[in-house]
């Protein structure tokens, strides 16, 4: 179902505070923690960290297809494998935090100018189906904000773990 103006507006909001709000998850672990891994394939919160940046990147370039090309496919992609195979630990932190806030900044200032057609422009996921625009926000607006609190699930867990 498509959002309201005022849903996107809200939704619009959430999504540039993301940045703000992985950067806060984040700055509250521990250097000894940040690595630590909750469980056998489970993200540290470095992972996670890591994964947001690819993701915002990945995003962006999405909406873009959705707005301009006609019927295009959206390609999915492993996301742990790419946290395996890209070596996420070896990343360092402060460049993946600076991509999630520039690629936000950069897509916030499009999403506030899109016309009440381009919401609805759809393509195809190449493993979900169908996607709108509108779905697009409804995802990664909450996106960063589902991360941060897993950071601080981790965080949680590691306290546990050390008491």
């Amino acid at each position: 179902m498509p959002h309201t103006d005022a849903d996107r507006s809200r939704r619009i909001d959430q999504y540039a505070e993301g940045p703000e709000r992985l950067r806060a998850a984040i700055e509250a672990v521990p250097e000894d923690a940040r690595k630590w891994r909750p469980g056998e394939g489970k993200w540290s919160a470095h992972e996670v960290v890591c994964h947001c940046a690819d993701a915002e990147v990945t995003a962006a370039v999405r909406l873009r297809f959705l707005l301009c090309e006609a019927d295009p496919v959206i390609q999915g992609y492993d996301e742990a494998k790419w946290a395996r195979e890209l070596g996420y630990h070896e990343f360092p932190l402060e460049p993946s935090l600076e991509a999630v806030r520039a690629v936000r900044g950069h897509t916030t200032a499009l999403l506030r100018t899109l016309r009440p057609g381009d919401w609805t422009k759809t393509g195809r996921h190449s493993v979900s189906g169908e996607w709108s625009v509108d779905r697009w926000l409804t995802i990664y607006s909450e996106h960063v904000h589902k991360h941060a609190g897993q950071i601080e699930r981790n965080l949680a867990a590691w306290r546990s773990k050390i008491a």
